[in-house]
């Protein structure tokens, strides 16, 4: 026979795991290796060494996230590291926005290091820049849905004249 507090206790875990379904599984996504997964992956295929976490760095960046709440703009924070930001009207994992800024490779011709004529690479040369080393991420969805994410890089890089390696 089975006894009442059994049935009472798989009746409460099947509702807790009914209650997941309604979490999204992207929302997961977005530990540090998130981010630094593909940056070390971009940095590699050109021979850049790895980056590791900074909390001051990723302090600063969910700080200036959660200040786009409201707007969600595709504004640069002005700060004292080096920046990419991304937004999408819908949700966004973290690597969905470094794979965006590395994408922007097929963009970057090294030999005149510039980008193809009304193109953008900026942000993946940050991604890949040599001296930036250390990286700190932030991501908060907006007020309208969407999401913001920017990740912030200490040293900055992206020196006007100057090549990311």
């Amino acid at each position: 026979m089975v006894s009442y507090k059994l049935i009472e206790s798989l009746a409460l875990l099947l509702s807790l795991i009914g209650l997941l379904a309604f979490f999204p599984v992207s929302q997961a996504q977005n530990s540090q290796d998130d981010y630094l997964s593909p940056h070390n992956a971009a940095r590699s295929d050109v021979g850049v060494g790895s980056m590791t976490w900074n909390d001051t760095v990723a302090a600063y960046a969910q700080d200036y996230a959660n200040q786009r709440a409201g707007d969600c703009a595709l504004q640069h924070s002005g700060g004292p590291y080096g920046e990419n930001i991304a937004w999408s009207s819908g949700d966004m994992s973290a690597t969905d926005a470094v794979n965006m800024w590395v994408d922007e490779k097929a963009y970057y011709d090294y030999n005149s290091n510039s980008c193809a004529e009304g193109k953008e690479c900026g942000h993946y040369t940050q991604v890949v820049w040599s001296s930036s080393n250390q990286l700190g991420c932030g991501r908060v969805t907006c007020n309208s849905g969407g999401t913001f994410i920017t990740c912030n890089y200490y040293p900055p890089g992206n020196y006007v004249g100057e090549k990311p390696y």
